[in-house]
């Protein structure tokens, strides 16, 4: 079964040809999304961001999955029957935290196996890669970290928010210290398809791409 990953360099929306890529891929639903309660902020609004767009292209249902350290059973249960997964943006220690080496991780992993489209912005695309390196920038504490990651993308890195955040330094450190055969940095507002691991196809901002045989 082909694998589908789609990762974006800043938050919502998709950008629309990926967009419809990845809805086509869900058969219609559900989609789970999957974010970090932030005090304060209205999630259900925040995330028509996401559910607008994927409804003009035929998705229907979506379940609204928040991430903590104590997964109920039912969640564990809405997430088996997704059909697509997105995995929000925000602050991605916490992200990593919720989902690496846990029992969502388990049906991650099984999904994307079966062909289940994923699709990481910001935060959720650093969380991808075998390792989730984050930047000082993107770390409380201003130290840059290695982090097990969910290990979807396979044999590479990659940096988000690549322009704002200035990180043409950080891509070629990450590539370089973990020996990986590519790395991605993306823009705010463009993103990258995965299937079976190669680069099929990419939206708004060309992204950077670093090999171990080429730059472009």
């Amino acid at each position: 079964m082909p694998t589908h990953l789609f990762l974006f360099g800043g938050g919502p929306p998709f950008t629309p040809h990926l967009r419809t890529r990845f809805a086509a891929l869900t058969n219609g639903g559900p989609i789970a999304i999957l974010y970090v309660p932030r005090t304060g902020k209205d999630w259900l609004g925040y995330a028509s961001i996401y559910t607008e767009p994927l409804q003009e292209d035929g998705v229907s249902s979506f379940v609204h999955l928040p991430l903590s350290d104590a997964p109920t059973k039912e969640q564990l249960a809405q997430l088996k029957q997704c059909q697509g997964i997105i995995i929000s943006g925000g602050e991605t220690e916490l992200y990593q935290r919720y989902l690496v080496d846990t029992e969502l991780d388990d049906i991650i992993q099984s999904h994307f196996a079966n062909g289940v489209p994923i699709a990481g912005f910001s935060a959720g695309a650093l969380v991808s890669p075998e390792q989730c390196v984050i930047p000082k920038i993107d770390q409380r504490d201003g130290q840059r970290l290695r982090l097990p990651g969910l290990a979807l993308l396979k044999d590479a890195v990659v940096c988000v928010h690549y322009e704002t955040w200035g990180e043409a330094a950080h891509l070629v450190q990450s590539f370089t210290e973990e020996n990986t055969s590519w790395a991605y940095g993306l823009a705010d507002a463009s993103g990258i398809y995965l299937q079976n691991q190669q680069l099929i196809e990419t939206e708004g901002t060309n992204p950077v791409v670093l090999s171990q045989s080429r730059v472009r």
